[in-house]
């Protein structure tokens, strides 16, 4: 199925898989399955309730379990209203939430469906919060134009069709696990939703052949691995599909040697989730994220910022202004391009640290540092410093600082090399697992105190050398010309 055969909508891919494959299971969900037609039936009567509601158009909101969302997701998608899904642990609605019309609950059941309501293609079908990592959470506009063409172009990349099942256990308010929904009905294969991520059943249902397709961000790779004992999936798993947050080298090597057929992903919220994808590969390093999809553009500039264009991209941000000048969107990622044209991301461009006149990339040094035994976590900042401006710091999880600044003398290069090293119970992380920096500081200052106040605490701390200018490498930030380029 093309995104021409989409007709700019879930509910009409939804509609053409009922009529052409009516018997096919396209959705498990809280212990029941449903076939296409029984899924179009039962959704077509939920937009019939929601349409007697509220006039065509509107947004509308829901905060509840992932089921609830799912059923609220179709329903709107059917009746042509642009959907916002809502955290519902987050402690406060976001800001913009307050434009959409926010139900109690999921729409009920009608006596009888309604076609699918026609949508244009560049009308929004969704509003999706942006993870707030960088700061206040953003309502990203999706087009159903750019959700279709993300679905074809994922499909170009990684195979998927009938008697296929994807594992849904990615939160359904991000756009990494709503796109699932796309990515399926457009190939006629079926969404196996679960409630929550839980390690354990994951690995049941991918040990039983019941699953070919999962989403993961690193740290629920992680903890299935662990699920399963580092024993090799079966064959009838053919994509784990990994983002969200950096992968780190030491977590792929043991993926990968239990066999795991990783596709490392990158991609946002404002590219209706991928927007590059590396297939399996024996020969990958740290922020390697692949080619472009097809239908898309990645560029480096002379500054090293990663931009991106393409008929995925978002129309704008609900209440603000689109950052995309000339069809290109700027993410704010800093990156290279290699030879082969893929994309290597080295973090955001507000995190790198000037330290001693060199740039230090903190994705690049927390990559590093998790090979270290004993490391469970780890986050690199900066404490201030009147000579060298920003000093390495790194905050690590379940290893002692002393043991970590003895590893890095050994295996870090002099610039990358923590000069503080402070030991935390946690740090802090979204429902995706990526690092909410701008909390870094913070958490930093308060481990200070306490080990101040707190001889002997829970808190240790080690002082390494500060860096010396024969120690001095390259930052890199600072590129060649051939990193400069644009790939399609």
């Amino acid at each position: 199925m093309t995104s021409a055969d989409f007709h700019a909508s879930l509910a009409h891919a939804l509609a053409a898989r009922a009529r052409a494959l009516p018997h096919a299971p396209a959705l498990h969900c809280a212990g029941q399955t449903l076939s296409y037609a029984g899924l179009a039936d039962a959704v077509g009567r939920r937009a019939a309730a929601l349409a007697a509601q509220l006039p065509p158009g509107r947004i509308v909101a829901l905060a509840a379990p992932a089921d609830e969302l799912a059923w609220t997701l179709l329903a709107c998608q059917w009746a042509g209203h642009p959907f916002l899904p809502l955290d519902p642990a987050g402690a406060q609605r976001p800001a913009f939430a307050a434009a959409a019309h926010c139900l109690p609950r999921p729409p009920a059941l009608a006596d009888a469906a309604m076609p699918p309501a026609a949508v244009a293609a560049e009308a929004p079908a969704l509003v999706v919060a942006t993870s707030g990592s960088e700061g206040a959470a953003k309502g990203v506009l999706l087009p159903h134009r750019a959700l279709a063409a993300a679905a074809e172009a994922s499909a170009a990349r990684i195979p998927l069709g009938p008697g296929d099942a994807w594992l849904a256990c990615l939160p359904l308010f991000h756009v990494g696990g709503l796109s699932i929904f796309w990515r399926c009905f457009a190939a006629g294969a079926a969404v196996r939703l679960h409630a929550r991520f839980d390690a354990a059943a994951a690995w049941r249902e991918i040990a039983a052949g019941a699953v070919t397709h999962v989403s993961l961000v690193p740290a629920m790779l992680a903890r299935l691995l662990d699920a399963a004992g580092d024993a090799p999936p079966p064959p009838t798993l053919a994509c784990a599909l990994i983002g969200g947050a950096a992968l780190s080298r030491p977590l792929w090597r043991r993926a990968r040697a239990a066999g795991w057929p990783l596709f490392v992903s990158y991609g946002m919220s404002e590219t209706a989730a991928q927007a590059a994808t590396l297939p399996p590969t024996d020969d990958w390093h740290e922020g390697l994220v692949g080619a472009p999809l097809p239908g898309m553009e990645i560029a480096v500039g002379d500054d090293g910022h990663v931009r991106v264009r393409g008929r995925q991209l978002m129309l704008g941000y609900l209440g603000g202004e689109a950052p995309i000048e000339d069809g290109w969107l700027r993410t704010g990622d800093l990156g290279r391009i290699d030879a082969a044209g893929r994309l290597r991301v080295l973090g955001r461009g507000d995190d790198v640290l000037v330290s001693g006149g060199e740039n230090v990339h903190p994705l690049e040094v927390e990559s590093l540092l998790a090979a270290c035994p004993g490391v469970a976590d780890v986050a690199v900042t900066a404490t201030p410093d009147p000579v060298w401006g920003d000093l390495v710091t790194a905050l690590v999880v379940g290893a002692e600082p002393a043991a970590v600044d003895a590893w890095s003398r050994r295996h870090l290069p002099a610039k990358l090399r923590p000069r503080r090293t402070l030991a935390v119970a946690a740090l802090p992380r979204n429902a995706l697992g990526k690092l909410e920096r701008k909390r870094l500081r913070a958490l930093l200052a308060e481990a200070e105190a306490r080990r101040q106040g707190e001889a002997g605490g829970r808190v240790a701390v080690s002082a390494a050398a500060r860096p010396s200018e024969g120690g001095a490498h390259p930052p890199l930030g600072r590129m060649s010309r051939s990193d400069r380029r644009v790939v399609q």
